[in-house]
């Protein structure tokens, strides 16, 4: 079989559904996700985290293939982890995502199927890039959403976004377009929907219960 048809039929058998997002504020950064983890038509996990947070100040989000996903944490983790005790500093949040798309460039032939969201708050303020499973990186100035509710959750970003939003205002919109996207999409749901928020003082990841935010 050659090498497309077989990568086509792994991604076809590995396809999940699922909706993050990450937003650039005037303090800081929001990644966000629901917790629902799917294995085909099978609802694998009502309560899956898709929040991993690689350092103190740089968190990403997972759509994709759950096993590659957090095999890519780990590896990062431990990179990160290395370069601060060499360098005697923390690595700048695109420094992080140019390691990680590194990495994923080197497996393009047996690749991480995952579509992956970084965001984090250095020196220079708060970031979010996009990577897909053969490392291109680019640098989302707003917001970007990945997993198949993306398209509804986009949607409410483009029509909500403003310039300039705060922490606060940012969680609400991450909320509502996550609500969006569960609303018509069968692959994202679960219990929780999970915020976390980048700032100058670190990570914070806040659970909230769906059903209670959903009325």
């Amino acid at each position: 079989m050659p090498l497309n048809d077989e990568l086509s039929k792994s991604v076809e058998i590995r396809k999940t559904g699922t909706t993050t997002l990450g937003i650039v504020c005037k303090d800081g950064a929001i990644l966000a996700a629901e917790s629902k983890a799917t294995l085909g038509y099978l609802i694998a996990s009502k309560e899956s985290e898709k929040i991993m947070q690689l350092e103190d100040h740089i968190a990403m989000t997972i759509a994709g293939s759950s096993g590659d996903a957090e095999s890519l944490a780990r590896y990062m983790k431990a990179e990160l982890k290395i370069f601060s005790i060499e360098n005697q500093r923390k690595i700048s949040v695109k420094g992080a995502a140019t390691l990680l798309s590194n990495i994923l460039q080197g497996s393009k032939y047996y690749p991480y199927y995952v579509q992956l969201i970084v965001g984090g708050y250095d020196s220079t303020g708060a970031h979010v890039l996009t990577l897909d499973p053969l490392g291109s990186i680019e640098e989302e100035r707003k917001f970007f959403s990945t997993g198949s509710g993306s398209p509804m959750a986009l949607g409410v970003l483009e029509d909500a976004f403003k310039e300039g939003m705060s922490v606060d205002e940012a969680s609400k919109l991450a909320m509502r377009a996550i609500k969006a996207a569960i609303e018509r999409d069968i692959g994202s749901g679960g219990k929780a929907l999970d915020i976390a928020t980048i700032t100058k003082d670190g990570i914070k990841v806040t659970r909230y219960d769906l059903d209670k935010i959903s009325k």
